[in-house]
């Protein structure tokens, strides 16, 4: 394992012991660092033992008041808002922050590969690394995925490569960048997070800003945001477009997929496959195949492995998934949708006559233009759930179109209540644009109870 040997002997105060708080109570010791936990949850809140965490210090139950004493670094989980009075106390005594992420990039011996992105981040970080895997590359896979990669970090060797998923509230505290890094579009997203949009944009553009002479950006030629990026970037650029075609990088030309220029390790335009071949719905998938293309080429891999791995690539659970047809009604799970940018993505993906289930926490973010959209491509729109919904029926009537919509409470409700409304060759589209945390752990647990929902249809 490398690294400068900074943090031995030092107390590092964690805060949050969610799975990346965890990873860093099992690691940090591993370095020869003392870990003080803190987390407003008990211990059997949380569901662990604190036992399982040999030399790290709890603090549980409650936040404490003050910095404990000695403390010489403040690691902070991502869910954590950085205006907590005990964050503010620690910026105030000038000690650094850092988070799980920035850790792994410091000690990690083997290139890494980030992405991140308002949309698409999963998708094409998984696809990526499928890409690699089938290069022949010894792939490490998580990062904001779900898998912590500090815990893979004592496995990982200098010839293996790792791909990174990076979000804006892991990104905004870094002082560090991948080798290899991507941003693939910057929607309006966690406002009620970051603030503005200027807040939120810089977050993103920290995946790139730190990075050196060497390094190589990736970004997003169609998103203008990502766009704007490039006058930040410091080595290498490469796009990707699905609108354009573009000298460096990975492009849609007519049906088929290109790699040309410096993405290509011969640097001549060559067909990776074509659009068919791809198995996943809407064209903003398109464009998440075409930045794993340009990625995975500045690593030198060939085009043929890129189609052979894109033909076999089936998706990631929750985003635009068919749970199950059932009298002719398609179910789909887009649970991952917890912003209207993304419903409006996932609206674009069908022709079908949906009935769509819009509902959850809302961020503050627009609802306007999805809605417009949705008014136009839905036989019925179901709102449940939390604050989210209240704003779509609002919006709704404004609009309206009041006769197109139900308010219900719960999800077990509206899929009830779709499955009466459907009609043969409709789409029942759960794609909600608020978040799960109305009544749920995360979108993840919201996508399963909709298909163990319909599943008992």
């Amino acid at each position: 394992m490398t690294g400068n040997g900074r943090l031995k002997r030092k107390k590092v105060l964690v805060i949050g012991f969610a799975r990346q708080g965890q990873a860093l109570a099992r690691w940090l010791p591993m370095v020869g660092a003392y870990p003080v936990v803190t987390d407003t949850r008990t211990a059997d809140e949380i569901g662990i033992n604190p036992d399982d965490f040999p030399g790290a210090q709890f603090m549980l139950g409650e936040q404490p008041e003050t910095v404990p004493d000695d403390v010489a670094m403040v690691c902070v989980s991502g869910g954590v808002p950085l205006t907590l009075p005990l964050i503010q106390q620690a910026i105030e005594a000038g000690l650094p922050l850092t988070n799980d992420a920035e850790l792994f990039l410091e000690y990690c011996p083997a290139p890494v590969i980030g992405i991140t992105g308002s949309a698409g981040k999963t998708t094409t970080t998984t696809l990526t690394g499928a890409i690699l895997q089938a290069a022949g590359y010894t792939t490490w896979v998580g990062g904001n995925i779900g898998h912590v990669l500090l815990d893979d970090l004592d496995q990982i060797e200098p010839d293996h490569i790792v791909v990174m998923e990076l979000s804006s509230f892991q990104l905004e505290l870094m002082t560090r960048s991948p080798q290899i890094a991507a941003v693939l579009n910057i929607t309006p997203n966690h406002l009620d997070r970051h603030g503005t949009m200027e807040a939120y944009t810089a977050a993103k553009a920290n995946i790139i800003t730190h990075q050196f002479q060497d390094d190589t950006a990736v970004l997003g030629y169609d998103d203008s945001d990502s766009h704007h990026l490039q006058d930040d970037v410091m080595g290498q650029l490469l796009w990707f477009s699905a609108e354009s075609m573009i000298s460096d990088g990975a492009f849609l030309l007519g049906e088929r997929l290109m790699l040309v220029g410096e993405a290509h390790p011969s640097g001549e335009a060559t067909v990776i496959c074509e659009r068919s071949d791809i198995q996943l719905r809407g064209e903003h998938n398109v464009r998440n195949v075409l930045a794993a293309c340009a990625l995975t080429g500045a690593v030198g891999v060939t085009p043929d492995v890129m189609g052979t791995a894109i033909r076999a690539f089936k998706g990631v659970e929750h985003r635009l998934e068919t749970v199950r047809v059932v009298n002719h009604v398609t179910y789909v799970n887009d649970s991952i949708a917890t912003a209207p940018e993304r419903v409006l993505a996932a609206l674009h993906s069908y022709d079908e006559p949906l009935v769509l289930l819009l509902g959850g926490a809302d961020k503050k973010l627009p609802w306007n233009d999805m809605l417009q959209l949705a008014v136009r491509k839905s036989r019925h729109i179901i709102a449940f759930g939390g604050g989210a919904a209240d704003i779509v029926v609002k919006h709704l009537q404004d609009l309206d179109e009041t006769d197109i919509v139900t308010r219900v409470a719960t999800l077990d409700e509206a899929v009830a209540e779709a499955s009466r409304i459907a009609q043969s060759g409709d789409v029942v589209l759960m794609s909600p644009g608020g978040t799960s945390y109305d009544a749920y752990a995360d979108f993840a647990a919201r996508g399963i109870h909709f298909r163990e929902l319909v599943a008992s249809l």
